[in-house]
């Protein structure tokens, strides 16, 4: 728990600003509990709990393991909500559904996955994130299964709804699951793992789906889709652990991170002696242990629904409603706003790809433009590796800079690059195809666009999270609900927007309409933090009635 939870009578302007944090202790006096190794200045935020099983303090194999499940369920669940990209033609051979009726029906799903947090956010949150992980990879499994034997468009569109709703918790419960574990200097890497795994699944998926079409056939495909998630509801039955932890219970036991050592030894005393000296001062103000509890054993770790959560208040409803509510926080609308408009781009290369590369001027049969999604993997490869551990050592060398202070907005700069690799990217698909430039020109502007969607993901996603993290559970949703809205009313204006343009000149407009929207970080760079500032009353309103309910983070 962050800051908020210490002062939870914080509830007018005074309160303390989200976002910003005492991050690395440069002068090192802070009696705060620091990193280990070759980053002992960096303070950890939020605390650590005393317990072995808090989720902060589980070995690095225990988190090694819990991610690695994490990664398994976004790269199945992914794949499944995007293997039919590349063989909707033969499914409209087989069904007699139009191309159109299979695309809404993709529109309708991607809808869903954004509403549906609604509903398995708060679930999660207050019952356990584990049972919902599994029930949405089982859910995924028998809908795919379904899937080949839908017969009329009716059908389709509510096969897709429900792969939609139950598969909902692949938007927005994994970045949680990685503030659970990781401490803030360590969750750009993670988060750019996950933007790795859910954006390369999705352009991994159309790959693989044109091989097993061509060996096995179009139902196949589907099929496989099934085989994989039972494979991982099985590897997530037996590995993953659950990893919500109810952190209202340290509340007025963790030191003040403000509070700094006084240096009241004599001049005469040694330097280890002056040591001990701080070391016992920083004993004395370190909180008192929380009852110790018996270490989870395995079987403890593996059951359906842990206790702790059953004995929650139930608080579902203030759940659902605050992500609607946190619409009027115009920091977390913006990272929405953010991670939609940089999806948007892909979305528009998705919907133009067959058009193009399938064209007159490239001819590419289903199977090549299926390969041709291996520059965009390459893009996501480079944009995780840049937004996450890069990401993370640029943060730190930027609080280090500013008196050891991070505020939320520094991770922003990282949106630098996009500046002009989203309008050259725009161009070079666009423009280049109307004058029939060379394949390759074509599909490295995918990799272009793919590395500045991951880009818009991990930084949007960080940002709402770095600036509101003890309510980062609910306020991710909001953050989903705008992106997969803008997704879903995009599908439906690109096509008749290229067809009558052109692509020249509907690219051209699209690369200065990406090129405004990238700029708009500055804007944040330079206000978010009032912003957030005025937010704070409300924010730690909200972060106490969550406490009571023991469902902060």
């Amino acid at each position: 728990m962050g800051l908020f939870a210490l002062k939870e009578t914080h509830t007018d302007a005074s309160s303390p600003i989200p976002g910003t944090v005492h991050l690395v202790d440069l002068e090192g006096t802070l009696l705060a509990q620091h990193a280990k190794g070759g980053e002992r200045d960096i303070v950890l935020v939020p605390a650590p709990s005393s317990g072995p099983d808090g989720p902060l303090n589980w070995s690095p194999r225990r988190k090694l393991l819990s991610t690695i499940c994490m990664c398994v369920y976004t790269l199945v669940v992914g794949i499944a909500s995007a293997a039919i990209y590349s063989v909707l033609e033969p499914i409209s051979e087989a069904t007699g559904l139009t191309i159109a009726n299979l695309n809404a029906g993709t529109g309708y799903m991607f809808l869903a996955f954004g509403w549906g947090c609604l509903f398995w956010q708060p679930l999660a949150l207050q019952f356990g994130k584990r049972p919902v992980y599994l029930f949405s990879m089982l859910a995924t499994m028998c809908i795919q299964v379904w899937a080949p034997h839908t017969a009329t468009n009716g059908q389709w569109i509510a096969n897709k709804i429900l792969q939609g709703f139950f598969g909902a918790p692949i938007e927005s419960l994994c970045e949680i699951s990685v503030t659970d574990i990781y401490y803030q200097h360590e969750r750009g890497r993670y988060i750019g793992l996950y933007a790795l795994l859910l954006a390369g699944s999705n352009f991994f998926a159309p790959i693989i789906a044109g091989f097993i079409d061509r060996g096995q056939g179009w139902e196949w495909v589907l099929y496989w889709c099934a085989i994989f998630c039972a494979m991982g509801f099985v590897f997530l039955f037996f590995f993953m652990e659950e990893t919500n932890f109810d952190r209202s219970q340290l509340v007025g036991h963790e030191p003040e991170p403000e509070h700094r050592v006084a240096d009241t030894t004599p001049p005469s005393v040694s330097d280890d002696e002056k040591k001990g000296v701080e070391s016992s001062a920083l004993e004395a103000a370190s909180p008192s242990p929380v009852p110790a509890t018996r270490r989870k054993t395995y079987l403890d770790k593996i059951k359906p629904f842990q206790s702790a959560d059953l004995r929650k208040p139930i608080r579902l409803g203030g759940m659902v409603a605050r992500p609607l509510i946190f619409l009027t926080f115009p920091v977390i609308f913006y990272a929405g706003f953010s991670y939609g408009s940089n999806l948007v781009w892909f979305n528009v290369i998705n919907a133009t790809a067959s058009l193009i590369l399938a064209g007159p001027n490239y001819n590419f049969a289903s199977w090549a433009v299926g390969l041709s999604y291996v520059s965009p993997l390459i893009g996501v490869a480079i944009g995780s590796a840049y937004t996450g551990y890069g990401g993370d050592r640029i943060v730190l060398w930027l609080a280090r800079r500013n008196k050891g202070i991070l505020e939320a907005e520094h991770r922003l700069w990282l949106f630098t690059p996009s500046l002009l690799l989203v309008p050259f990217g725009l161009i070079l698909w666009g423009v280049g195809a109307a004058h029939a430039i060379h394949w390759f020109g074509c599909v490295f502007a995918m990799g272009i666009i793919a590395l500045t969607n991951t880009i818009g993901l991990q930084l949007s996603v960080s940002y709402c999270i770095d600036s509101y993290g003890d309510l980062g559970g609910e306020a991710i949703v909001t953050v989903i609900l705008v992106r997969n809205t803008m997704s879903f009313a995009i599908g439906y204006g690109v096509t008749p927007w290229v067809t009558n343009m052109g692509l020249q000149n509907a690219f051209i407009l699209a690369a200065f309409a990406g090129m405004a929207q990238c700029v708009t970080f500055l804007v944040f760079v330079k206000y978010g933090k009032g912003l957030r500032a005025r937010s704070a009353g409300r924010y730690a309103k909200y972060v106490e009635g969550m406490g009571r309910a023991g469902v902060v983070h």
